[in-house]
């Protein structure tokens, strides 16, 4: 006979913006957010019976967050994602799992003549900071960071060699190339008994992000490349380094390929090889290599 085995529901591409202000020195911060809040628990009757007496509306969850946006700091967003994901399993005796996605969108602070402006900012569209919390009635917080959407690109220092060669292949060995990608990295932190160990926690949330971000550009930019694996696997192992309190550390990196284009059609122009200044960039196909190191 069938059952529900699965059964999650929520709220999703909820967006908020945070104005804080200083009274006293008039400098202002602002946090935008886009948060999906999805709940488990008692709650199959409205699928198999058509019985709504236990779904908490998404609208509910909705405004949940916007009310609790005002009354707690946003900022880590670690710490946010917890005081709501604990707020539904402590409000709602039914309700038993809340899973908390906060994707934070950055805004820079603007600097005109040379000084940072109290309340103006520029936008990096592209690159988030993504925290995902999973808090589960009597097992505590689990806590995952992210960075996300990070473009980076390097014109020489990456090669690829040495690989299988059979009748399938057609690409060149590379002892020089443009290596580009978008960085999408994770790290786990062992897990939080409860809300109040999060909050204890809060200040080595910003400082761990700042030290993965760093790592990254370093050694992406430094690291003589043989290969995308082996330069991802060195960036999980200095994260692991860095902040004790993770359990594992993740890369997600698509080779974002800029080929050579062969002009030598055109009054025997050069440009391949060392002689090559114009590439093509690719849009897909692209390739994916993924890594995740954990403690032993």
């Amino acid at each position: 006979m069938p059952y529900v085995s699965v059964a999650r529901y929520g709220k999703d591409n909820v967006r908020v913006l945070k104005v804080s202000r200083d009274a006293g020195t008039g400098v202002q911060t602002v946090a935008e957010m886009t948060i999906r809040c999805l709940i488990e628990g008692d709650i199959e009757a409205s699928y198999t019976g058509a019985d709504n007496s236990s779904v908490v509306a998404t609208d509910s969850i909705k405004n949940t967050i916007y009310i609790l946006a005002k009354q707690h700091r946003v900022h880590p967003p670690e710490l946010f994602a917890s005081i709501l994901s604990t707020h539904f399993i402590q409000k709602y005796s039914h309700i038993h799992v809340a899973d908390v996605d906060i994707v934070t969108h950055r805004w820079l602070r603007m600097d005109i003549d040379g000084k940072p402006h109290p309340h103006s900012f520029i936008k990096d569209a592209g690159e988030t900071r993504n925290v995902h919390v999973h808090a589960k009635r009597q097992d505590g917080i689990a806590i995952a960071s992210s960075i996300v959407g990070l473009s980076l690109l390097k014109s020489t220092g990456s090669a690829f060699s040495g690989f299988v060669r059979d009748e399938f292949t057609t690409l060149p060995e590379s002892w020089d190339r443009i290596l580009a990608t978008d960085v999408d990295a994770s790290w786990k932190w062992s897990k939080f008994a409860d809300l109040e160990a999060v909050e204890q926690s809060a200040a080595k949330f910003d400082a761990a992000w700042e030290s993965a971000r760093c790592i990254t550009l370093e050694m992406f930019a430094q690291d003589d490349s043989p290969s995308v694996q082996n330069t991802m696997y060195k960036m999980c192992q200095r994260i692991l380094n860095a902040i004790p309190d993770t359990q594992s550390v993740a890369y997600v990196l698509p080779n974002k390929h800029n080929f050579e284009l062969d002009l030598s059609w055109h009054g025997g122009i050069q440009n391949t090889g060392k002689q090559a200044e114009i590439y093509v960039p690719q849009t897909c196909p692209n390739g994916l290599i993924k890594c995740e190191v954990s403690r032993s």
